[in-house]
């Protein structure tokens, strides 16, 4: 939840409208709850309280650290910067690559992970990985 929530917090730094934050925070559950299956979790779980409601919490709230890093990110602050004179934690620049690692060894395909750990750790503009999020190519949608 805390990168998709770095993700969706750069979607509203950018100023991208409520329809793609909605649809981040969406694919943002799907991808969650595909690598919370291979890994042996039930995907009724991501749709409660304490997956989908504190998804949604955590990428909306004013109070959401890692929303905030988003934020910092889409107005062109640096992970040093964002990190570097505060003690703000957001656990979602800690983890980004681990999970990115632990989607593949368990062959999840994660690109809202992906996109951001490349924002974090590659020098990727935010916008750019928003683009590349959104041209994607269409697959069904489907329940897990």
């Amino acid at each position: 939840k805390n990168v998709i929530a770095i993700a969706a917090g750069t979607v509203v730094g950018l100023e991208l409208g409520h329809n793609t934050l909605a649809a981040l925070i969406t694919r943002g559950l799907h991808e969650i709850t595909r690598l919370g299956v291979a890994c042996g979790g039930r995907a009724s779980t991501f749709s409660g309280l304490a997956g989908l409601g504190d998804l949604v919490l955590t990428c909306t709230g004013g109070l959401s650290r890692n929303r905030r890093a988003g934020l910092e990110l889409a107005r062109g602050r640096t992970l040093e910067e964002i990190t570097g004179g505060t003690s703000m934690v957001a656990e979602g620049i800690k983890n980004a690559l681990s999970i990115s690692r632990l989607a593949a060894q368990a062959g999840v395909e994660m690109p809202i992970t992906e996109q951001m750990v490349e924002v974090l750790y590659d020098g990727k503009e935010p916008r750019r990985a928003v683009q590349d999020l959104m041209t994607r190519e269409l697959k069904a949608e489907s329940a897990l």
